[in-house]
C-alpha cells in the first residue's frame, strides 16, 4: 500500500536537482511526514487549505530504504507513516498536481494517483 506526501513545487524542484527529497522536517524532527490514502485529504485541509502550488508524491514503501514507522505523535488516535531518512527519487512511484477545489478545500485525490 502506497504512502503519500504533500509538498510545494519549490521543494520538488530542489529534490530534482539533488536527486533526493529531504524537507526541513527531516532535519528538525528527524522524519518526513506522510499519510495513508485515507489521511491525505484531512491532512491537506488541516495544513494546506487554500494552497495552490502543491504536488502529491506517491511513495512505494517497499522501495524506500529509510525506516518507515507508523506512529501517533500528536495523540489524535491515528498512526501516520513517518519516513526516517531522505526519499530517493527512485522510491517515488508518481507525482501529481494537488489543487484545492472551491473555497480552498481539498475533496479528492488527483486522478493521476
Amino acid at each position: 500500500m502506497n504512502i503519500y506526501h504533500i509538498l510545494n513545487r519549490k521543494q520538488w524542484g530542489e529534490a530534482e536537482k539533488r536527486g533526493f527529497y529531504a524537507p526541513d522536517s527531516l532535519e528538525k524532527g528527524g522524519f518526513i511526514h506522510c499519510s495513508t490514502e485515507k489521511q491525505v485529504i484531512p491532512t491537506a485541509n488541516r495544513r494546506f487549505r487554500g494552497s495552490k502550488d502543491l504536488l502529491l508524491l506517491v511513495v512505494n514503501p517497499k522501495k524506500v530504504k529509510a525506516k518507515i514507522v507508523y506512529e501517533d505523535l500528536k495523540g489524535i488516535g491515528e498512526d501516520h507513516p513517518h519516513v526516517y531518512g531522505k526519499l530517493l527519487l527512485s522510491e517515488i512511484e508518481s507525482i501529481a498536481e494537488f489543487k484545492p477545489e472551491s473555497g480552498g478545500h481539498f475533496k479528492r485525490l488527483p486522478p493521476q494517483v
